[in-house]
């Protein structure tokens, strides 16, 4: 079951965005970080159920924080959102960990789609 959900990305209008393509009567506990290494530092402190993971972004971009939370946490189900669609930047993310990846900007179909798969992992 997923319950909380970490949203990291430096562009709040990003994060809004991605927000919104979530159902509201699902009772899905929001979290936010605007960098890579709050994002980790947020992932250590709240143990979210699944994590979308920008990945162009200061401090500490998508891909080394991915690593870092898959470091400290084996099951992290990391779903990377991004507007990068090179092969080679989605087959990294890929074999570093993430669960899977979802192009920008985001659908409710996808947004959707990828919390049920999460889901489905969680169990």
């Amino acid at each position: 079951m997923i319950r909380k959900i970490l949203i990291v990305d430096d562009s709040p209008i990003s994060r809004r965005m991605l927000k919104s393509c979530i159902a509201k009567d699902m009772g899905y506990e929001f979290h936010e970080a605007g960098d890579g290494l709050e994002g980790l530092n947020r992932y250590k402190e709240l143990a979210p159920d699944v994590t979308f993971m920008d990945l162009t972004m200061p401090v500490m971009d998508g891909a080394t924080s991915l690593r870092e939370i898959l470091a400290f946490d084996k099951d992290a189900l990391v779903i990377v959102s991004t507007a990068d669609v090179q092969i080679k930047s989605i087959t990294n993310v890929l074999e570093i960990g993430a669960f899977l990846v979802l192009k920008k900007p985001p659908t409710k179909e996808g947004v959707c789609d990828a919390l049920t798969m999460a889901a489905e992992q969680r169990r």
